[in-house]
């Protein structure tokens, strides 16, 4: 197998849950050495609520700590933070989502590990960032989805505004930290550069994927509102249930797809109807269209309506549950979900490493690894700790 593009990078996660673990994951899945530091006991909350006393591995867990070694320290006692100084003079990333002033007053700040090492890179996730007259508020995925503007439009006009199901904010977040530390990585290595922080704001990679939202509030005072499902440019286009129960989502606003849409539907004259012909006139007389086609949706089968939509050329998609993804032919084909060997459960599906580099590709190592599984490899092996100052150190509560 080729070399992965990351080997050779060392990556200090000293956070917690997913907005800025989730970066260093989607580092270590492209060969970046990944030290996950956990606190001593309970470990990363993502384990959830330890059984028996022990933290535990869901699969959560499994997913998203995967190709990390997990090391226990006390970051909240002076020794701990000593040892994390020497791990982050090995190290070329750090990512940590402390409340702001945290590391600070732990002496463990930008300054002082810049200190340490010149081409650290630290990428530093807080609910509204290092700076500002929230900076000391906490900070959680919802939190941020309200904030953002993103989640005050999402929903249906007649209801309040809806969360996603996914910790949408927090992915974001997570992706936008791998990808800032790209950018650092190529500043110090390819422009003759050195360390430098990085202030990520849980917000903001929320708020920069609203896309026009604020431009056209400022442009014309408008308010964006809640409408469903609908895209208020664009129709046909939404969510239907089928005759078996199922749902399908059609997007069919230009007009060359809408004449394939009426096409598939044994309808043709629907796209010479002047009340339809032309995108405007649709969009104007959505809710007689679209009941038009949520009757004919829910008179047919699922299989009959993706047969004559594919058939047509007519965007379409299936709304997939987890079963319908577990046995789709193109998820398969793509690897979009993979089996990885989990040493207390077994295979297990989860998903596959994207984007995918033909050259180069990504991998799964190991699923998320239990609570202190590498500290002998790290404390003993890259920072020459003996086993009496190991054992020393557990007794203390340190490790």
């Amino acid at each position: 197998m080729s070399t992965q593009p990351l080997a050779g990078i060392r990556v200090l996660d000293i956070g917690t849950l997913i907005a800025g673990p989730f970066g260093a994951t989607l580092l270590g899945d492209f060969g970046a050495e990944v030290i996950k530091v956990e606190q001593p006991g309970p470990g990363d909350g993502l384990r959830g609520t330890p059984q028996d006393g022990r933290p535990g591995r869901p699969p959560i867990w499994r997913v998203e700590a995967r190709n990390k070694k997990s090391v226990t320290l006390n970051l909240r006692v002076t020794e701990g933070q000593e040892i994390l100084r020497e791990l982050v003079r090995k190290a070329d990333v750090l990512m940590e989502n402390f409340t702001p002033g945290t590391l600070e007053k732990w002496n463990l700040g930008w300054d002082q590990l810049h200190e340490i090492n010149p081409r650290l890179i630290m990428v530093r996730v807080s609910g509204y960032g290092q700076t500002g007259p929230y900076a000391k508020r906490a900070g959680y995925d919802r939190i941020a989805l309200g904030f953002s503007g993103y989640m005050y439009p999402t929903g249906f006009p007649d209801r309040f505004p809806v969360r996603p199901a996914f910790a949408t904010a927090d992915y974001n977040t997570g992706t936008f930290g791998a990808y800032a530390a790209m950018l650092a990585l190529f500043q110090r290595d390819a422009r003759g550069g050195m360390g430098q922080m990085i202030d990520l704001a849980l917000y903001e990679p929320t708020f920069r994927i609203t896309a026009d939202l604020l431009a056209n509030y400022h442009a014309t005072g408008e308010i964006r509102e809640r409408v469903g499902n609908r895209n208020q440019g664009f129709s046909p286009a939404g969510t239907f249930e089928t005759k078996d129960g199922r749902y399908v989502q059609i997007a069919a606003g230009g007009d060359k797809v809408f004449q394939r849409l009426a096409n598939a539907m044994e309808m043709p004259e629907l796209a010479s109807d002047p009340r339809y012909s032309v995108s405007r006139e649709r969009i104007g007389r959505a809710d007689e269209l679209e009941q038009l086609l949520a009757d004919w949706i829910g008179a047919r089968d699922f299989a009959e309506i993706e047969e004559r939509l594919v058939a047509g050329n007519v965007p379409f998609g299936g709304i997939y549950t987890p079963a319908d993804i577990a046995v789709d032919p193109h998820y398969q084909a793509r690897d979009s979900f993979i089996m990885a060997d989990d040493p207390e459960d077994g295979p297990m599906a989860m998903p596959g490493v994207i984007p995918k580099l033909m050259d180069t590709p990504g991998r799964v190592a190991w699923t998320g690894p239990r609570l202190g599984q590498h500290n002998d490899e790290i404390y003993k092996d890259l920072l020459g700790k003996s086993d009496e100052e190991l054992t020393r150190l557990a007794e203390d509560g340190i490790i």
